[in-house]
C-alpha cells in the first residue's frame, strides 16, 4: 500500500532567509515560518498558539525564495515532512522536523507570484 506525506501551510516568515550552494553548486535556502491558531479555552479565555517551522527549498525555487521573501511576509507552502537527527555537544539526541517545500507561493499582493520547480530532487541532509 502506498503512503502519503505532504503537508500545507499558510503562514508568516519568522526570520532571516538564507541561502547556501550544496558542493556541487545547488543552491539550498532556508527559513522559519510560524502559524497561528485561535481557540476558545474551556473557561472562556481566548487563546492563541503558534506553530514553528522549518522549510527548506532547492535550486531555482530556493534561489526565488532568498531574492523575494523577508521577515513578516505571508507564504503558502505545500511539500513533504522530514526528520533530521544529530548528537549535540551535550551527547544528547536531537530531532528537528522540517517542510521539505516543493512548492512555495508568495501570498503578499506586492508579490502575487510564486516560486516552483517541477525537477526537485531529494538530497542528503548535510
Amino acid at each position: 500500500m502506498a503512503g502519503l506525506n505532504k503537508v500545507m501551510v499558510i503562514a508568516n516568515i519568522g526570520g532571516d532567509v538564507t541561502m547556501r550552494f550544496t558542493p556541487n553548486g545547488k543552491p539550498v535556502t532556508n527559513f522559519s515560518v510560524a502559524t497561528n491558531r485561535f481557540y476558545t479555552a474551556a473557561n472562556g479565555e481566548q487563546k492563541k498558539e503558534t506553530e514553528w517551522f522549518e522549510v527548506i527549498v532547492w535550486g531555482k525555487q530556493a534561489e526565488s525564495c532568498n531574492q523575494v521573501l523577508t521577515k513578516g511576509q505571508r507564504v503558502y507552502v505545500e511539500g513533504r515532512l522530514g526528520t533530521r537527527s544529530w548528537e549535540g555537544q551535550d551527547g544528547q539526541k536531537h530531532f528537528k522536523v522540517e517542510i521539505h517545500a516543493n512548492l512555495v507561493i508568495f501570498l503578499d499582493k506586492k508579490m502575487g507570484s510564486q516560486a516552483k520547480e517541477d525537477d526537485a530532487e531529494e538530497l542528503p541532509f548535510e
